[in-house]
């Protein structure tokens, strides 16, 4: 915690992780009798989920697979994994591919321990995006589609027991996507900086994932061969996950939640195109003195050698470093490049803006919002 009364402060880290190509060989230590496999079609389709049927049919132990997974997971995915884990009953389970395939992988095994009122069976989480850090956070986002809200479920039972971190699974992800994960990486480094949540440990881990982002994030997306960018790459990914798990997220989330859950945009652009907005706005730039969020993205800045001759200056400099990042990496800088109907996005405002206020990501946000700052902000974004 960074500013206020300090009454008590926590890291926990109860994932183990292993790193690194050979990371896959950790699953022949495993205890294993029947294994149940979240991924979505492609990942069954291109042959990686053989990947663990082979170590599965090595321990001879019984698997089912559920290539299901659909992008950001709504309630219907949820119950059909609930049902067949149900009938299956497993003692393993493994979530292979991004944050949507783990996401639902740890909704429905929390759900399915509810249920039954047993421990939950073993999970393991194998990421194949460097992105959402979901294979170590106690976050699992689930929309629902007919009301265009995403819901962050939170609860510590739902965090993965073992994660492997294998940059072979994310060599074939395109750059586009490469680019929105790695924006999203960045994003959860920035926002538990400067959480109100913020410890020592949160912010050790959320400083090296922004350092790894700005060093290594455009070779990957130049080169998604660069075996050497991709596995730190996804180490960034994981240690963001690591600091916002502890130190929450604010309302750059909450923000790009409302408007990808209206628009049906990646989360990662969206993060990415709210991002330099938000650190204005958190920061005060346009307002008298200098706020303790605004000497935090100093911090920041200074870390990735940004300087300029004041520091509100420096802000802004840290703020089109930002932009010309994206600019590189395709993301779009301006409301047009993110291809949604103008009028549209004026008319949902409102709802948008009421909705961002009420996510959990809010709540520890540097500067504290109303709903017309968060209108504000949106509309910002449209003349941008």
């Amino acid at each position: 915690m960074w500013k206020g009364e300090v009454v008590l402060e926590e890291f926990i880290m109860s994932t183990t992780i292993y790193m690194g190509e050979g990371s896959f060989e950790k699953i022949d230590e495993l205890t294993i009798k029947r294994a149940f496999i979240f991924c979505d079609p492609f990942m069954q389709q291109s042959g990686k989920t053989d990947l663990i049927v082979k170590k599965l049919d090595g321990l001879h132990a019984e698997y089912q697979i559920f290539a299901e997974v659909v992008p950001d997971p709504n309630m219907t995915v949820i119950q059909k994994g609930l049902n067949q884990l149900n009938a299956f009953r497993p003692d393993t389970v493994f979530a292979l591919g991004g944050g949507s395939a783990i996401d639902t992988a740890k909704a429905v095994v929390y759900l399915y321990a509810k249920m039954h009122d047993i421990e939950r069976p073993h999970v393991v989480a194998l990421p194949t995006t460097s992105g959402t850090g979901s294979e170590v956070t106690a976050f699992a986002v689930i929309s629902d589609q007919e009301a265009g809200v995403k819901y962050p479920l939170i609860a510590s039972d739902m965090i993965p027991d073992v994660v492997l971190l294998n940059p072979k699974l994310t060599a074939t992800v395109p750059p586009a996507i490469t680019a929105d994960t790695g924006m999203d990486v960045f994003t959860h480094g920035l926002e538990a900086f400067v959480s109100t949540k913020a410890n020592d440990f949160t912010d050790a881990m959320a400083e090296k994932s922004i350092r790894t982002v700005w060093d290594y994030l455009e070779r990957c997306v130049t080169d998604g061969g660069d075996m050497d960018a991709r596995a730190h790459m996804h180490n960034a990914s994981c240690m963001a996950g690591m600091a916002f798990n502890a130190a929450s997220l604010g309302i750059c989330h909450s923000m790009a939640h409302a408007l990808g859950a209206q628009f049906h945009l990646p989360h990662g652009r969206c993060n990415a195109v709210l991002l330099p907005i938000i650190i204005e706005y958190n920061a005060g730039i346009d307002i008298p003195g200098e706020s303790d969020a605004l000497l935090r993205y100093l911090d920041i800045a200074r870390l990735l050698g940004i300087t300029a001759g004041t520091n509100k200056a420096t802000i802004h400099l840290l703020v089109r470093q930002i932009r010309e990042l994206m600019v590189r990496i395709g993301i779009p800088v301006h409301f047009e490049g993110l291809k949604i109907d103008g009028d549209n996005f004026l008319r949902s405002i409102d709802i948008m803006a009421e909705n961002a206020l009420k996510d959990r990501c809010t709540v520890t946000n540097p500067r504290v919002p109303t709903v017309e700052h968060i209108r504000q902000l949106y509309r910002k974004l449209y003349q941008a």
